[in-house]
Order: C-alpha cells, then sequence, then structure tokens
C-alpha cells in the first residue's frame, strides 16, 4: 500500500467516525428527550387514575337514580 492510500483510508475512517459521533449524539438527544416526555406522561397517568378513583368513589356514595323521584314532566 502507498502512503497516499493508506492516508485516504486514514481520512475515510475519520469521516465516519465524526458521522457516527453526531449520530449518537443526536440519538442520545432524542432519547433523553422521550424519556422526559414519557416521566411527564406518567406523572399525567398516575394523575388521571387519581382522579378517575375520586369520581368513582364519589359517583358510590350518590343515591341510587332509582330511588330518586321522577323528574315533574312525567
Amino acid at each position: 500500500m502507498t502512503v497516499e492510500k493508506i492516508e485516504a483510508q486514514l481520512t475515510n475512517l475519520e469521516m465516519q467516525l465524526t458521522f457516527q459521533e453526531d449520530t449518537i449524539d443526536s440519538l442520545n438527544k432524542l432519547v433523553t428527550e422521550q424519556t422526559q416526555q414519557m416521566s411527564e406522561m406518567q406523572k399525567q397517568i398516575r394523575w388521571l387514575g387519581k382522579r378517575l378513583k375520586q369520581m368513582q368513589e364519589n359517583q358510590s356514595t350518590d343515591s341510587d337514580p332509582a330511588d330518586e323521584p321522577p323528574p315533574p314532566h312525567y
């Protein structure tokens, strides 16, 4: 191999490495953003679950609609 070929291969490898590093950095940023989004969504799901449970408890403590008198138009 000539020195020129070795230098060309080395340059090519350096370019590939740079591209891979950029790709890894981009993917890392994306994973970090998605992790934050998932964390926020998990908080929202927990809140919605608590809210639903509260609504169900409130509904179960209300009187049975069949026990209520009919509306005046009947």
